[in-house]
């Protein structure tokens, strides 16, 4: 009966062998598609940032609870990613599988790198535009607006290294969260897999350079155009701050996937061995 229904999961080695596959037709996707895909994913992200935010302006929630239920709120745009279907940067940094097993060229891996990062800029950024002039910042008498503003001030501080291994560590635990779903054979399945991986890099502060279009772009919109106490005092809060974060997040979510999940699953299942006769 479970041979019927599908209730097993996938082995570690059949979600290696998909995740390859997976990569060629990702690589592969016309231009148009990969760009509203992305878009698509900049938006779910930010929507998973922006319930996150919500919970995070409770004051009456201490450090820990409202760390762990904005993780689990959070994990909302990967939800939407995995199973409505979008291109999202950092997952598909796991398309290293593919590209270091030869089935992708360099020129196409970076090629769905950058088109897919651009298109997650613009719809994290949109969504960011949207959500602030429906006044949704207001809310709460304007504690999320303050919220908004304190995060990205935050992340605009942070010294490079810091937002770099930050970012390694975010990607990680993303990637493990796609990876595991993967294994699964209903959105039931996938939503378990997804939760908890999810939820604990949210939960220990760590950097996801996808969010951050999305936080960083609403916290600008807020100083802005607000005018309040709160918002004149985030120096760090720009341009330059916003570019300064998303460099070494965007370095280091590249080497969490890429490099201490991709490539490690790829050398412990997919990797040919080198036979004796291979070396003459």
């Amino acid at each position: 009966m479970a041979d019927i229904y599908g209730f097993d999961a996938f082995s570690p080695k059949q979600i290696a062998e998909k995740v390859d596959n997976i990569g060629v037709t990702k690589a592969r996707l016309p231009l148009l598609s990969m760009v509203m895909l992305g878009v698509l994913a900049g938006a779910f992200i930010g929507l998973g940032a922006l319930y996150f935010v919500l919970i995070k302006s409770d004051a009456n929630l201490g450090f820990g609870t409202s760390q762990m239920l904005g993780g689990l709120a959070f994990s909302l745009g990967l939800l939407l990613v995995v199973v409505a279907g979008a291109e999202l940067f950092t997952g598909n940094n796991l398309l290293a599988m593919a590209w270091a097993d030869n089935k992708i060229t360099t020129t196409e891996l970076l090629r769905n790198w950058l088109v897919v990062a651009c298109s997650n800029f613009i719809g994290a950024a949109g969504l960011a535009v949207l959500v602030y002039v429906s006044g949704h910042t207001e809310l709460n008498h304007g504690v999320i607006a303050e919220r908004y503003l304190q995060i990205a001030q935050a992340k605009c501080s942070l010294p490079f290294w810091t937002a770099f291994f930050r970012g390694v560590l975010c990607n990680i635990l993303v990637c493990m969260a796609i990876w595991m779903a993967m294994a699964g054979r209903s959105v039931v399945d996938k939503a378990v897999a997804i939760v908890f991986p999810i939820s604990a890099f949210v939960a220990a502060g760590f950097e996801h350079s996808i969010a951050n279009m999305f936080f960083i772009p609403l916290a600008m919109c807020i100083k802005a155009f607000s005018g309040t106490a709160a918002a004149t005092a985030t120096d760090a809060l720009g341009w330059l701050g916003f570019i300064g974060n998303l460099i070494p997040v965007i370095l280091g979510n590249l080497v969490g996937g890429s490099v201490l999940v991709g490539l490690v699953y790829y050398v412990i299942y997919l990797r040919k061995p080198v036979l004796p006769s291979d070396k003459t």
